[in-house]
């Protein structure tokens, strides 16, 4: 419909904290009743688009990117958990957990979007690496995940033998990055103005009623 409001959400499959954020702000349209007024597509964020395909623990991962302590990451974890419980989602940390390359994940999540499963497949590939203990990295559950929200798996993961749908991809993060988007979760409005960071439910909902506010129907 023309008089929805365009929500680009800028994110990773596994970033913690965009599934909060999308959790809340989905609690927050449901709240205020107008869910049936926003359009939403998810846009890349590639965490650790320099990851090898083996990944790396996520312990050391933390360790090297962010020079936390093993009792910071273990203090993050348990609030991630209580906030994800909360909200009805399930964030199963586990000390052979390993950080994974999410490009192919993108690539499907594009694929996804000309059919309208975009939200379906993203929430499936995060529910699998949070919950399920699953590498979304491989094939094999890349292509369990496109089963489960009734995609054509063989079609989808063709799309990932070319280069196309991945320059797409890279294009499109340079793009949001141009824009000044450097941490994820980032909320955009109509492309006019946006919200960084999974805020507290009753800010989105703020957030949501000025952006109504400010668009007449």
């Amino acid at each position: 419909m023309a008089n929805k409001i365009k929500l680009d959400i800028i994110s990773d499959v596994v970033c913690p904290w965009c599934t909060i954020g999308y959790k809340r702000i989905e609690k927050a349209m449901e709240e205020l009743g107008v869910a049936d007024k926003f359009e939403i597509e998810w846009q890349p964020f590639e965490l650790n688009p320099h990851l090898p395909k083996e990944g790396e623990n996520i312990i050391d991962h933390i360790t090297n990117k962010y020079g936390s302590t093993l009792e910071q990451q273990r203090e993050s974890q348990r609030n991630m958990t209580e906030a994800g419980a909360e909200l009805g989602f399930t964030f199963d940390y586990f000390d052979e957990m390993r950080m994974v390359n999410t490009l192919d994940a993108h690539v499907l999540l594009e694929y996804a979007h000309k059919f309208d499963k975009q939200t379906e497949l993203k929430m499936r590939l995060t529910k699998a690496f949070f919950s399920e203990r699953k590498d979304v990295s491989d094939r094999a559950v890349l292509k369990e995940a496109l089963e489960d929200v009734g995609l054509n798996a063989e079609k989808a993961l063709a799309t990932l033998e070319g280069d196309e749908v991945r320059y797409e991809v890279k294009n499109k993060e340079t793009y949001w990055h141009g824009l000044g988007v450097s941490s994820v979760p980032t909320f955009v409005f109509d492309k006019k103005s946006g919200v960084t960071g999974a805020q507290p439910v009753e800010v989105f909902k703020q957030v949501l009623n000025d952006v109504l506010a400010q668009k007449s129907y």
